[in-house]
């Protein structure tokens, strides 16, 4: 009782200290799911999309040695924010003709889902959500220049309120319709005159929303029977016209397609067609937005890297249950990205960019079981299933190295092989292995960019010998 007292006191009197300390058990992952959302400034004459955004995360108490990883939703509550962006009224007129357009009334800065910039998500199967953030690409400080890739910040929250981890996700958007900006069209008003032969369609009845008539399942709207679908009317129209993508989606300033697939040189067209293509699609009766191309195509990643079946990408999940956009970052933005913010929540979860790779940000150590799409997290493999004469610690290779290096070593007996990495003061870096082996002789290689230069210490234990190798990082 005397204990159970003490530590309430300690948690009274220093809940920061116990809130980290809890929270280090904790991993949050945040991601928008969709690489940017588009939506025009001006709404007075015509509306292609609103302000509206998406944010997911899930949640996952880290594993041991002993416990897998688990995805939770229960016990906690996840809030989302935009430092430096806390309005929208005003950025853009929206608010002003939303009755018009949609036929609601909305608080200010309040968007179409009834939710703001700030709040508390929900949660639907194992993760939490929000969808619908009215976020314009402008910040509080900065009402002129866009800035389409701003951080949220996540906060993982008990039931006291108190913070014990947060992550940041960006959430991108950018106002960039460029239908008038890239010099296509005159006016909007001339956009709308284009459809005055149309009818029943008053072109100067303003605000219009396109979706209105042109159905469109980015909105939810069925359109009018008869009428193409708005990404067919557009994309057929434009098809002879133009080939460039940014002359309609985000754009020749935002560009938002930035992710690793474009830094190894692919355009739109590599993975969607042209535009003729995308149009022609549709009238074969492709669902616009509903059906996208696959990662796992025979041209591209293969069946290794298929989503779930009759699903996206981005509603996808694998490797534990996790969303594919989880580790990987979301579509048109799959990490590393030529974005710096982009890649803030892994540099920070496992020190360096790209896809999230080091296994023990979520199991608490590196296992050696295999891991999604067939990833090796200790590069471990079986050279020889002779019995060796002894348990024994070879010299790895290279030495010094800069980037990965390979240890060997042989068993002699069955027994519980544990392979770590110390500092020279004799703490632990990294665990490389951990677990039951068979006599044998076995190869590690050490997961790329973990280790930064310096002097460190192999440690091999086995039932019958412990053994050391000095290793030099460059």
């Amino acid at each position: 009782m005397r204990n159970r007292l003490i530590a309430l006191i300690l948690v009274l009197l220093f809940p920061v200290i116990w809130a980290g300390t809890q929270g280090d058990e904790y991993v949050i992952l945040s991601w928008n799911d969709l690489g940017m959302h588009c939506a025009n400034k001006d709404f007075q004459k015509m509306c292609v999309l609103p302000p509206y955004n998406n944010l997911k995360a899930q949640v996952i108490k880290k594993g041991t040695t002993g416990t897998w990883p688990e995805v939770i939703t229960t016990s906690f509550t996840v809030d989302y924010s935009i430092p430096g962006n806390t309005y929208s009224v005003g950025k853009t007129n929206f608010w002003t003709y939303a009755n018009a357009l949609f036929g609601v009334t909305l608080a200010p800065n309040i968007g179409l889902t009834g939710v703001g910039l700030t709040g508390t998500m929900g949660t639907i199967d194992n993760n939490y959500f929000v969808d619908g953030v009215p976020v314009t690409p402008y910040q509080d400080n900065n009402l002129v220049s866009e800035n389409p890739f701003q951080l949220t910040l996540i906060e993982l929250k008990d039931g006291s309120g108190t913070t014990i981890k947060s992550t940041q996700a960006v959430i991108p958007v950018s106002n960039e319709i460029t239908c008038v900006q890239s010099g296509c069209h005159p006016s909007e008003t001339a956009i709308l005159n284009e459809h005055e032969e149309e009818g029943g369609f008053n072109p100067n009845n303003t605000p219009i929303l396109c979706a209105s008539c042109h159905s469109s399942n980015a909105l939810g709207t069925p359109g009018h029977a008869g009428v193409p679908s708005l990404s067919l009317a557009i994309h057929d129209k434009h098809k002879s016209i133009t080939n460039n993508c940014y002359n309609c989606h985000p754009g020749p300033n935002t560009q938002c397609f930035r992710d690793v697939m474009h830094t190894g040189g692919m355009v739109c067209q590599d993975c969607h067609g042209s535009v003729a293509n995308v149009a022609q699609t549709i009238q074969n009766g492709r669902q616009p937005w509903l059906q996208e191309p696959s990662c796992d195509a025979a041209a591209c990643h293969g069946d290794n890297y298929a989503e779930e079946t009759g699903k996206l990408f981005k509603n996808s999940r694998g490797h534990g249950n996790l969303y594919c956009s989880a580790c990987h970052g979301s579509p048109h933005a799959i990490q590393p990205t030529v974005q710096p913010n982009d890649n803030v929540q892994n540099v920070t979860l496992q020190g360096f960019e790209g896809v999230l790779r080091k296994c023990e940000v979520c199991h608490g150590y590196v296992p050696s079981l295999g891991g999604p799409h067939g990833y090796n997290p200790t590069g471990m493999e079986e050279l020889s299933g002779t019995v060796p004469s002894k348990s024994e610690l070879f010299p790895n290779y290279p030495n010094p190295f800069s980037y990965s290096t390979t240890i060997q070593f042989s068993v002699k007996v069955n027994s519980k092989v544990r392979l770590e990495i110390l500092s020279n003061t004799g703490a632990r870096v990294l665990l490389l292995l951990n677990q039951e082996m068979t006599p044998g002789t076995y190869k590690v290689t050490t997961p790329d960019k973990r280790l930064v230069p310096g002097t460190y210490l192999v440690k091999f234990r086995a039932i019958d010998r412990t053994d050391y190798q000095k290793i030099i990082v460059i």
